[in-house]
């Protein structure tokens, strides 16, 4: 990937580059794995041998029911935040361009709401079931919360403050409105941080009614998109730090001890204030801050500072195309192709492994469609 040497100073960033960085891409499709067959193939292996590993991995490939964190809980939240990583290298790159402040805006605006669409679509707006369609979504979250925290960013220029700020302020006042509101329209026993008595899934409930992606709320809800502000605005700031900064192991290190610094910070609100995804509770925020930054570290070192590129291709190829295939799985039966490619092999398997390889075949046949539009150098950009 050729990388852009031109270096200018911004109004809004001060010096930086223009730079994608490989190690974005590899993380998001990283991420995406999961999301395109990688938790069923974990889940599968664990069916085909059972032990306490592939079983712990296993339970760690589906969400928790109400409060508590799983690893299948930080896929939303990682990609929101790496989309907030790549941010102010977008931004670099528009202003090297000339672009004026009021282009860049409406282009903000124009993805996040084009986000949104798509999880409309993604949700059966084509059906024309409008008294029960669904209208959030997961792409309409990553809308919403990215834009808002885009118009942040742009919009405080070069202070760095203003971007600091914002964060602390919003989970503080999420957590004393979420954990202290009680939702008027039950029991006044009933605790505020429960699905019944908290004041998202009331809003939620009272506002969108048969919209709602659960009878009682919805998970990527309407109050609850506020505190998903911060976790775009993390990515960008730490997106920010890595413009500012050389590849070196000691941006590694600084991006791998604010990881477990934000770990500890969500753990410690956690016995007050539970992490919890649906709610996307102030403590989830600050919890899956610390594994995004982690993870970023380790992509950042491997790839940016040792130059290790090669191992992360089949991660690459997927994360910059994300959006395809996380579309493409509604609307195109790979489930179909994969079988009419690779059953015959599958039945010559072992009885008990043939659910794992089924779900091997689903993912080559992903990424295999994802690797020609990466040759014909098609990539779905919003």
């Amino acid at each position: 990937m050729k990388k852009n040497s031109k270096t200018q100073n911004s109004p809004l960033l001060g010096e930086g580059q223009g730079v994608r960085l490989c190690s974005i891409d590899a993380l998001r499709g990283f991420d995406m794995l999961f999301i395109m067959g990688g938790a069923g193939l974990l889940a599968a292996l664990a069916q085909w041998m059972p032990c306490d590993l592939t079983e712990t991995l296993a339970e760690q490939m589906s969400h928790v029911e109400w409060d508590g964190l799983r690893h299948h809980d930080t896929i939303f939240p990682l990609f929101l935040f790496i989309a907030g990583i790549s941010f102010p290298f977008s931004l670099q790159k528009q202003l090297e361009k000339g672009k004026s402040m009021t282009s860049i805006y409406l282009k903000i605006v124009r993805r996040g709401l084009m986000l949104v669409l798509l999880g409309m679509v993604y949700g059966g707006l084509l059906n024309f079931n409008f008294d029960t369609q669904r209208i959030p979504s997961v792409l309409g979250r990553i809308g919403l919360a990215w834009m808002f925290a885009a118009l942040i960013f742009t919009a405080t220029g070069r202070k760095l403050w203003p971007k600091v700020a914002v964060v602390p302020v919003i989970l503080i006042a999420y957590w004393l409105v979420s954990a202290f509101v009680h939702a008027p329209d039950v029991s006044p026993s009933v605790e505020p941080l429960t699905r019944e008595g908290n004041i998202a899934c009331y809003i939620d409930r009272t506002l969108l009614g048969a919209h709602c992606y659960r009878p009682d709320y919805d998970p990527e809800g309407l109050f609850s998109t506020i505190p998903a502000i911060c976790t775009a605005m993390l990515g960008m700031l730490t997106g920010l730090f890595v413009q500012r900064s050389k590849p070196t192991s000691r941006t590694a290190l600084t991006l791998f001890a604010a990881g477990i610094v934000f770990a500890l910070l969500g753990a410690a609100w956690n016995t007050i204030y539970p992490i919890n995804k649906a709610l996307w509770s102030s403590s989830f925020v600050l919890a899956v801050a610390g594994y995004s930054l982690v993870m970023f570290a380790l992509f950042y070192y491997l790839i940016e500072v040792l130059g290790w590129r090669r191992w992360a291709f089949f991660f690459t190829v997927i994360g910059m195309n994300s959006i395809t295939i996380y579309l493409g799985q509604r609307f195109i039966n790979f489930s179909y192709t994969s079988e009419k490619l690779f059953s015959g092999l599958v039945k010559l398997m072992p009885e008990n492994s043939q659910t794992f390889f089924t779900q091997l075949a689903y993912i080559v046949v992903c990424w295999l469609f994802l690797y020609f539009l990466y040759r014909k150098r098609v990539f779905l950009k919003v």
